[in-house]
């Protein structure tokens, strides 16, 4: 074994063995090394750091560990005097600003700043030499292992001077410490834009490229991100993994159960600075604050129109396109709009699952719902007419009624051009004309053997087609 194979080296060199002293100085050095490479080989760490209790096989890197502590960062880029700890740690970061890969993968032909090429060919071998002691779970790297040793022992030893808040990662800690400096040193090429990490500007830069390198295996289809996918991929698993542990309802990502549960806490942290109205989602807050400053950043290519919301110019777009993607699957009809497919599949089930609490008359969509609450219900009636004072529940009759005081009828028959003040009404008279109702098909009418509906059409209809009619 290799501690046999130490054994015998200790004997060769020792002081009872007749050797001069550059032999035995050099016979030490020897063993030196040997017991270097026996500590990394079989795992032992020797070198511990007095601060944190962290071990390293090499003083070396304990001496380079140390710093973090010390804050001693000796080399200092010279494009934006970021500082750091090792010398092959600025030479990385440089090739940031020149955009130089010289580590490139057989493979692939994928480019890299540094040797992390080593770590991204075990993507292709599927090599994991670094597994849990405690889950079994394993990695290809073993700063990975580390990280996620951290989970089960709940060790976060990077933490923030200024407000305290620690991390399992000392990348995460340098990514946090930037919220307090604003610092964004990684700047898109292409537009300016800056991003506290590289990740983000990797991300941006492909909203540029139109870069989708995450593809669906069932569908085809493609994303910017593997989380993205991931994601995707749930929609045709079926898999909801995050659940919640108040009323069991599942979901397909960690943040729309998160949305979820501030629906039984109530809480609502994004507030509006302007009139203080507080919103459980940024997005939400978001959309809101343009209410205030107007701004409408989505636009329609075709005729110019503006929106506040990405949402509403899709449904827009679909007036020019004609576009109706949500189709019935009994009776096929097709709808512009996932709600209003929703309402008309009603009309095949018979649902109707809003109600009222006044008088539990039921009905199919939440508006028609509050236009009877409105009607029926409400004493109020905040429309009113300014000439005698009449109280209306809907703009809509106010407007009717305001007609009668001016005289005019704006809404005329094409047929009889009778005259009406409510386009509603209009449209009701003007239906009793098309060829579905009895009477207009030049056929001969018994009043005494059609219905009383019937003969209270044909009686209203009198003045429009009287020849039509044989008493």
């Amino acid at each position: 074994t290799s501690w046999l194979r130490y054994w015998h080296l200790l004997q060769w060199i020792s002081p009872q063995q007749p050797h001069d002293a550059d032999k035995a100085e050099k016979s030490l050095s020897t063993l030196e090394h040997l017991k270097k490479h026996l500590e990394r080989s079989t795992g032992k760490r020797s070198h511990r750091c007095f601060d944190c209790g962290k071990s390293y096989s090499r003083s070396s890197s304990l001496k380079v560990h140390q710093r973090i502590h010390t804050s001693d960062k000796s080399h200092c880029c010279s494009h934006c005097g970021k500082s750091f700890t090792r010398s092959s740690s600025l030479i990385s970061h440089q090739r940031t600003h020149t955009g130089e890969k010289p580590y490139s993968c057989a493979q692939c032909l994928k480019s890299f700043v540094s040797s992390g090429i080593k770590i991204h060919q075990r993507t292709h071998t599927g090599e994991k030499s670094y597994s849990c002691g405690q889950c079994g779970k394993s990695f290809g790297q073993s700063g990975h292992l580390t990280q996620h040793q951290r989970t089960h022992t709940g060790e976060k030893p990077y933490s923030c001077g200024q407000c305290g808040k620690s991390f399992g990662q000392s990348c995460h800690l340098t990514q946090h410490q930037r919220t307090h400096t604003g610092e964004k040193p990684y700047s898109c090429g292409q537009c300016g834009k800056s991003f506290t990490t590289s990740r983000s500007l990797t991300l941006h830069k492909r909203t540029h490229t139109g870069e989708k390198p995450y593809s669906c295996g069932q569908c085809g289809k493609s994303f910017c991100r593997s989380g993205e996918l991931t994601v995707h991929q749930r929609t045709h698993t079926g898999e909801k993994p995050y659940s919640c542990g108040q009323c069991g309802k599942s979901f397909g990502r960690s943040g729309e159960l998160t949305v979820h549960q501030r629906t039984h806490t109530g809480e609502k942290s994004y507030s509006c600075g302007q009139c203080g109205k507080s919103f459980g989602q940024s997005s939400h807050l978001t959309l809101h604050q343009r209410t205030h400053t107007g701004e409408k950043p989505y636009s329609c290519g075709q005729c110019g129109k503006t929106f506040g919301q990405s949402s509403h110019l899709t449904l827009h777009q679909r007036t020019h396109t004609g576009e109706k993607p949500y189709s019935c699957g009994q009776c096929g009809k097709s709808f512009g709009r996932s709600g209003q497919l929703t309402s008309h599949q009603r009309t095949h089930t018979g649902e109707k699952p809003y109600s009222c609490d006044q008088c539990d008359k039921r009905y199919s969509d939440k508006r028609s719902l509050i236009k009877h609450q409105t009607i029926i219900h409400t004493v109020e009636k905040p429309y009113h007419c300014f000439q005698c004072e009449k109280r209306f529940s809907q703009s809509g009759d106010l407007k009717a009624h305001e007609w009668t005081h001016m005289g005019e009828e704006p809404f005329h028959c094409s047929q009889c051009r009778k005259c009406f003040t409510v386009l509603a009404t209009l449209k009701r008279h003007e239906r009793k004309d098309t060829d579905e109702k009895p009477g207009t098909d030049g056929v001969d009418v018994d009043l005494r053997q059609t219905s009383p509906i019937q003969r209270g059409w044909v009686k209203c209809e009198r003045h429009i087609s009287v020849e039509c009619i044989q008493l």
